[in-house]
């Protein structure tokens, strides 16, 4: 789906041509041929076009034809029903500039072009390159939101891990690890391309922008920092939680040795006095209440000392 947007005495006014000054939105359902009608009309190559098609993609810029090309990456929410998935995955944004166009292509609905467009009448179209610092700042925001949730949900589950050892609460941290591995990934590209882009100067940006562009890359470093920051907390709780699972196996395990150990001295003199020879005061009126006696002393005995030694 195409739809392109312009802004008329600050109200963001839906269009049905492109024209100067227009931006222009490409979200799913995404058609080939519409890639190519666009791509002709508008002058852009069209390997920029489907470039987001590609979730794999990395964030970069280029520059063909005088058209400019970045490409940026998101964070949004998984809709796989494979419950071993990353809760959050990342995508890519591909932002286009033409001589007279913003052009943003999208291969998923995305929160952050949402966000921009909840904005756009605010913004001026002349001002392209603030425009697309607009959206690396809605992106920026996206992945803090994002972040606080994963450890909103990283709480909660850690809580319930501490009551329950059920294999929902550690899947759950999996797909939490998942997506803090997507999120780091895509943030350390993001900053990368953010550092790049001001080095280069590729959109010629003048002072004001540059200054903004600055924050941006302080609000990057400080998401990936968190989201390193989270990775790290998630690893040493996963480790210390399989300590504990170690530690109750053993302890367990010396219960139950324990409790064998006290079971086979009874079984040791029931099977002896079960012995098919002559025994000791077999043939008298406490013949039966001998064994019995004998076997719970020894397992009083053997029970104390295990005690004792809080082997129980």
């Amino acid at each position: 789906m195409i739809q392109y947007f312009t802004n008329i005495d600050s109200k963001t006014v839906e269009i049905k041509q492109p024209d100067n000054g227009v931006w222009v939105n490409i979200t799913p359902p995404l058609k080939q041929a519409e890639f190519e009608q666009l791509s002709e009309e508008l002058g852009v190559p069209l390997d920029f076009l489907t470039d987001s098609l590609d979730i794999d993609e990395k964030a970069r810029y280029e520059l063909e034809d005088n058209v400019k090309l970045i490409v940026l990456k998101t964070p949004t929410e998984n809709n796989s029903i494979n419950e071993s998935e990353a809760f959050y995955i990342t995508i890519p944004i591909v932002i286009i500039l033409t001589h007279h166009q913003i052009i943003t292509v999208n291969s998923f609905d995305n929160t952050a072009i949402k966000k921009f467009l909840n904005t756009f009448h605010n913004r001026s179209p002349e001002k392209r390159n603030m425009m697309v610092l607009k959206i690396f700042e809605k992106v920026v925001i996206n992945f803090l939101d994002y972040l606080k949730e994963i450890n909103q949900r990283r709480n909660m589950l850690e809580a319930k891990l501490y009551d329950s050892n059920r294999n929902e609460e550690l899947l759950g941290i999996m797909r939490i690890q998942k997506s803090l591995v997507y999120f780091v990934t895509a943030l350390r590209s993001n900053e990368l391309l953010l550092m790049k882009l001001e080095r280069t100067n590729f959109l010629g940006l003048n002072e004001d922008e540059k200054e903004f562009l600055q924050d941006l890359i302080v609000d990057t470093s400080q998401a990936l920092e968190m989201a390193n920051v989270y990775t790290n907390i998630l690893s040493s709780t996963m480790d210390a939680f399989a300590s504990i699972i170690s530690n109750n196996l053993n302890v367990v395990m010396k219960r139950l040795t324990s409790i064998t150990i006290i079971l086979t001295f009874p079984m040791l003199v029931a099977s002896i006095y079960g012995m098919n020879v002559d025994i000791p005061y077999q043939h008298t009126m406490h013949a039966f209440y001998i064994p019995v006696i004998l076997s719970i002393a020894i397992s009083v005995v053997i029970s104390w000392y295990f005690m004792k030694k809080k082997w129980f």
